[in-house]
This record gives C-alpha cells, sequence and structure tokens, in this order.
C-alpha cells in the first residue's frame, strides 16, 4: 500500500485537498471517483507531516513557476471550466489554491489581464517564460472554437506525457552517466599522476612509447598546463552560445539542425504534424473555419522553421486551392500517404475526423518508437564507456610489455 497526496473538485465544485491510502494510481483514483470528486493531481507521496514537509521545501526552494505547477494550473482550471464556472472565478480559485508565491503571484496577473478585457491566449502570451509559444497557440485555438476545457486537458495529458518521457530518460542515463563519471575520475588520476611515470622509465632505457601511450600522455600534460584555461573557454563559449540560441536566428539554426539530425530529425517532424492535425481537425469539428483553423494550428506546431513551411501553404489554400495539394509543399512536414489520406477525408467531407484519427495513429507510432530508443540508449552509453576504458586500459598495458624487451 502507499500513500497518495491529491487535489480534486467534489460534487459541490470546490476544490479538496488531502492524502489517502491505496494499492497503486488506479486504485487511488477508483477510491476518488468512489467519491463523487473529479481528481485533479494525483501524486505519490509519504502522506501526512513528511509529505508537507517535502511540499514545503519545494516552495522555498521555487524562483520561477516550475513544469509541475504549470501543470497542475492547466488541469485544475481546465476541470473548473468543464464544470461550469466562468474564466474569471475560476482563476480567482486558482489564485487562492496555489501554495507558492510565485505561482500564486502568476496567476493573479493573468486574472488581472482577462478582467480587464484580454484574451486568456493574450494574457499568457505576455509571459513567455511561463507558458511557451506553443501552450499559447493552443489555448488560443481553444478559445476561438468554444472549448477551452478540452484544450487545457490534452496540453496537461501532453505535458504529463512529456515528464514522463524526461523521467524515462534520467532514469536510464542515471547509471551510465554515475560510471562515465567515476571512470573519468579514476582515469584523470592516473593519466596526471601514473602514465606520465612511463615516459621517464622509458627515456632511462633508450626506449620510446608507443603512439597511443603518447597521445594519452600529451592529453595529460595538456590537462594539467592548460586546462584552467580550456574550461574557462568553454563555459564563455557556451555563455555566449546559449544567450545566441534564444534569439530569434539562432532559435531558427538550432531547429533547422535538428530537423537535419538523422533519427531526431524525422522524430520532431512526426510529432509536429501529429500535433497540428490533431488541432486543425479539432478546431474544424468545433466549426471553425478552414483559414482561421490552419492560421491558429500552425502556430502550435513548436517549430518556427515548420511553421514558416506550413504558413507558405496556407497561402495556397486562400487562393482556392485544396488542403491536401497546398500541404504537398510541405514535405519536411507531410509524408506522401499522410496527404492521400487528408485529400480523400477532404473530398467526402469528413476532414475534421480524419486528420484526428492521423494524430491518434501518429502518436501512438512514436511513443512506440520513443520508448524503444529509450530502451536501448543504457547500453549503448555502456558500450561507449567500455570501448573507452578499454581504449586507455591498452595506452597502460602496451608500454609494460615492450618495456621487458628493453630491459633483456
Amino acid at each position: 500500500m502507499a500513500f497518495f497526496q491529491y487535489k480534486a473538485i467534489t460534487p459541490e465544485g470546490l476544490v479538496t485537498e488531502g492524502s489517502l491510502e491505496a494499492g497503486g494510481r488506479q486504485d487511488a483514483l477508483r477510491q476518488l471517483e468512489g467519491q463523487g470528486m473529479s481528481p485533479v493531481d494525483l501524486a505519490e507521496g509519504r502522506g501526512g507531516a513528511a509529505a508537507k514537509s517535502s511540499a514545503s521545501s519545494d516552495l522555498f526552494a521555487a524562483k520561477r513557476v516550475t513544469p509541475r505547477m504549470l501543470e497542475n494550473f492547466t488541469r485544475l482550471l481546465s476541470s473548473l471550466l468543464a464544470a461550469g464556472l466562468p474564466l474569471s472565478r475560476a482563476l480567482v480559485i486558482l489564485c487562492k489554491e496555489a501554495s507558492a508565491p510565485v505561482a500564486k503571484e502568476k496567476w493573479k496577473e493573468i486574472h488581472d489581464y482577462v478582467v480587464d478585457g484580454v484574451s486568456l491566449a493574450g494574457a499568457m502570451a505576455k509571459s513567455p517564460d511561463t507558458f511557451p509559444k506553443v501552450y499559447t497557440a493552443m489555448v488560443e485555438a481553444g478559445e476561438a472554437g468554444g472549448f477551452l476545457d478540452v484544450v487545457l486537458s490534452q496540453i496537461a495529458d501532453f505535458q504529463m506525457r512529456e515528464k514522463e518521457l524526461k523521467s524515462k530518460v534520467m532514469t536510464a542515463l542515471l547509471y551510465p552517466v554515475i560510471l562515465l563519471v567515476l571512470a573519468l575520475g579514476v582515469l584523470s588520476f592516473l593519466m596526471v599522476f601514473f602514465i606520465p611515470k612511463f615516459q621517464t622509465i622509458f627515456a632511462g632505457f633508450g626506449a620510446q612509447l608507443p603512439l597511443l601511450t603518447r597521445v594519452i600522455v600529451a592529453t595529460s600534460d595538456l590537462m594539467r598546463e592548460y586546462g584552467i584555461f580550456v574550461l574557462a573557454g568553454m563555459g564563455v563559449v557556451g555563455f555566449l552560445t546559449r544567450n545566441w540560441l534564444k534569439t530569434e536566428n539562432g532559435r531558427r539554426v538550432k531547429e533547422r539542425a535538428i530537423l537535419k539530425m538523422p533519427i531526431v530529425g524525422p522524430l520532431v517532424a512526426r510529432y509536429a504534424m501529429a500535433r497540428f492535425c490533431r488541432m486543425l481537425g479539432t478546431l474544424l469539428g468545433a466549426g471553425v473555419a478552414l483559414i482561421s483553423s490552419l492560421g491558429v494550428a500552425s502556430r502550435s506546431i513548436g517549430n518556427q522553421v515548420l511553421t514558416d513551411a506550413v504558413a507558405a501553404s496556407i497561402e495556397g489554400v486562400k487562393r482556392g486551392e485544396s488542403l491536401g495539394s497546398s500541404l504537398s509543399q510541405c514535405r519536411e512536414l507531410f509524408t506522401g500517404s499522410v496527404l492521400e489520406m487528408i485529400s480523400v477525408a477532404e473530398e467526402s467531407g469528413r476532414l475534421d475526423n480524419e486528420l484526428v484519427r492521423i494524430s491518434e495513429v501518429t502518436e501512438g507510432d512514436l511513443d512506440r518508437q520513443l520508448k524503444t530508443a529509450v530502451a536501448l540508449t543504457e547500453p549503448l552509453m555502456l558500450f561507449f564507456i567500455a570501448a573507452f576504458i578499454g581504449t586507455i586500459f591498452l595506452g597502460m598495458v602496451i608500454p609494460i610489455f615492450s618495456l621487458q624487451d628493453y630491459i633483456k
């Protein structure tokens, strides 16, 4: 049995939170639903004072709105709107329920903008550090189509899947990274304090170190003499590169480079295509005009290079071309089979349903590919670490065997 901390909406529309003991996450959800409550956030913890202590430590450590705070905000706002509460009142409740001062301040800022007549997406766009462009674009689509609660629920699910994926990747990399750090520490000690001794011994016998050992020794000499300057230079270059990537040109260069990567590029493009199709299909199903839907859906892609490519296709639709033929100009995003399905669905008048179906099928395929990639990460890391350690080991052992020939 485990303890779970929950936040839920009661049948009366009030927000409540507490803890319960259950055999698993699904069991905890069933218990909450059995009590007539709609769960908003459910996290496994130690229960009681331990959980509150952990929450307090997170509170004092928070300098900005964390992804977990944003996910809780999104899911709770979706539940409140689905329950029929007005947006302004829902934001007031979120301000009261926020435990972290930084979140309380941010939600109040959003509330004030909305009360002043600014749309929710417009209010969020004023805080790009908290709400990414993709987030605000999807909220804008929800406001335009009148299904804001549904879009917010989709955003929260997306954030949860992204968090789970990052957690799986970090878990898979934890052991190899620890092993790599320990190996680098031991090998650095050997290279700096042990291997250079061979150079003195071989010099006494008039021998020369093997090429591999000379390369290792030269590297250790470089590290001892210029290591501080190299680290400082790398820090400066990293700082300048990070600032440049935040600019418009830098972001475009980075996104274009990601799309050209052998394995990552196609995955990013397919994921962007699935997001575009889901948003476009949802908007069309809600009765939003095609041109307006395309404009909002293109901003939900999340990659400016692909967004620009889709923008060129939108111009074709404005000139009267079919959606399938217009999107065929954007081959980076849409494959031939997807374009054929869009064209057939457009002719049969079921474009909205087909776009949502395409996104669901694509997301399922991507989830399986990502799980496979995460599963292969750890053995690949261990292989490269073993190859690196083996190379250094050979550089240390070869001189020992060749030294016997000079002694004879």
